[in-house]
């Protein structure tokens, strides 16, 4: 049931984020060639490192071969992936990289002690991630394009378990189905209105002579530029929000300073610190408008009445989604949405761990009271939580986990199907790789110098 995955087991973000923090440690060289796209050791060895760090076991040799082949498949599919000449768009490319960094902030507590970390702030992790993300995403889509009309029969998923051996059906653990009722107070106007006359009089402070970076560190709040006096770092286009950016490079000459500019994070100003060809370097103070205490404590309030109907019986919970929650999400009755199994089943370590706290003590189909949690964007707002479903450990059968064992025998059938794909491509492309992993036991066969690897 081995799936083919890019990049190993790992996720992107967590190799490049390990590999700053490492990267003085490894002598690095490129150890494979794939379609004109290097492999270098530290991508390697990186990945190995995590694994390890993540309670992975068994032999180094055997592990870093294995990691070895999945990045050749991965550059395999970027090679092709040019070929056919994909395309993955500058806005796919910062979403996907806002969602991971979000993820890594949550698992840290804060921004603060992820970018304190690594000594790097969220803006330089982004400028030196985007591209690879890119590619990876490119790959993933190529991936896509070659297994998407693959699909599994009744008869095939049912002959698929039927030969798995009895002692080898996987058991499958604890999981759940939870709804949510979200209330999220918009930011009001008036608070707008004081975070732009704020970020207006911390401009006028700079144009009548105060040093721009004293007073980002007094008042900006970006947590990863603030100490730093709002010093970004070099970036490049495409690295950060279109408003930023374009006023950013509108900025002509060392020292200026530009207009008020509103994104998704708040209200800035800029100062150029210099240029280098098509980078800039800059300060920026940051003014983030927040949702009033007040409209925080009012949702609350009005979530515990939804929660007390609730358990009244007055209403449903699934009536309540549709009348009340502001999630975009409500279209699906609330249930949250498992974005790594595609349903609505959890297991208790996907959960945040607030949410698995707040739901491992209610019943099923009982609902909680109002807890704090911020969306998406970072915006403070409240939720129920409702219980639907809390299964018990299990062996997986047909009748209970058909959608699993369906997805297993998928995923075989794709890996059949991307091996063939491997050996007819690996005859065309230009494939070399050094002596570190040439005595590796590949999975398939790369048609290395025109002989075949097994």
């Amino acid at each position: 049931m081995r799936k083919i995955i890019l990049f190993s087991l790992i996720l992107l973000l967590t190799a490049t984020l390990n590999h700053v923090k490492a990267q003085d440690k490894i002598v690095d060289e490129i150890v494979a060639v794939i379609g004109g796209h290097p492999i270098l050791w530290s991508d390697v060895e990186n990945q190995y490192q995590q694994m390890r760090a993540q309670g992975g076991a068994g032999d180094p040799v055997e592990m870093r071969c294995r990691i070895f082949e999945d990045l050749m498949f991965q550059k395999l599919l970027l090679y092709q992936s040019e070929i056919d000449s994909l395309v993955v768009g500058d806005d796919q490319v910062d979403s996907e990289l806002d969602r991971r960094l979000r993820y890594y902030i949550q698992q840290f507590g804060s921004q603060e002690k992820l970018e304190s970390f690594y000594d790097k702030s969220v803006v330089e992790f982004k400028a030196e991630l985007k591209e690879p993300l890119r590619q990876e995403m490119l790959a993933a889509q190529m991936q896509g394009k070659i297994t998407e009309s693959i699909k599994v029969t009744p008869s095939e998923i049912k002959a698929y378990f039927a030969q798995l051996p009895p002692d080898s059906v996987p058991i499958i653990p604890t999981e759940y189905e939870i709804g949510q009722i979200v209330k999220q107070p918009p930011v009001s106007n008036e608070e707008l209105s004081l975070s732009r006359e704020k970020i207006s009089n911390l401009r006028d402070r700079v144009l009548k002579g105060e040093k721009f970076a004293t007073l980002a560190i007094l008042y900006s709040e970006d947590p990863g530029s603030a100490a730093k006096g709002g010093e970004l770092g070099l970036f490049g286009r495409g690295t950060m929000y279109p408003e930023f950016e374009a006023a950013a490079f509108n900025l002509k000459n060392k020292g200026d300073v530009s207009e008020i500019i509103k994104t998704k994070a708040g209200y800035h100003i800029l100062q150029l610190i210099e240029r280098k060809g098509e980078y800039v370097n800059a300060r920026h103070i940051l003014i983030v408008p927040k949702v009033s205490p007040t409209d925080l404590v009012v949702a609350s309030s009005k979530l515990d009445s939804i929660s007390d109907l609730i358990r009244l019986d007055s209403i449903t919970f699934e009536q309540a989604v549709k009348k009340f929650s502001d999630d975009p999400g409500k279209v699906n009755g609330g249930l949250m949405q498992n974005t790594n199994s595609g349903n609505t089943r959890w297991p208790a370590d996907e959960l945040d761990p607030k949410v698995f706290f707040t739901i491992d003590k209610l019943k099923v189909g009982e609902t909680s009271r109002a807890v704090p949690f911020a969306t998406e964007d970072g915006t403070q707002a409240y939720r129920l939580l409702y219980l639907k479903l809390r299964t018990d450990p299990h062996r997986a059968n047909i009748k209970d986990d058909y959608d699993k064992i369906q997805e297993w025998a998928l995923n075989k059938k794709k890996e059949a199907a991307m091996g063939k794909w491997i050996e007819e491509k690996a005859k065309t492309a230009y494939i070399r790789i050094n002596d570190r992993f040439k005595d590796c036991e590949l999975r398939y066969d790369w048609n290395l110098d025109g002989t075949a690897v097994k």
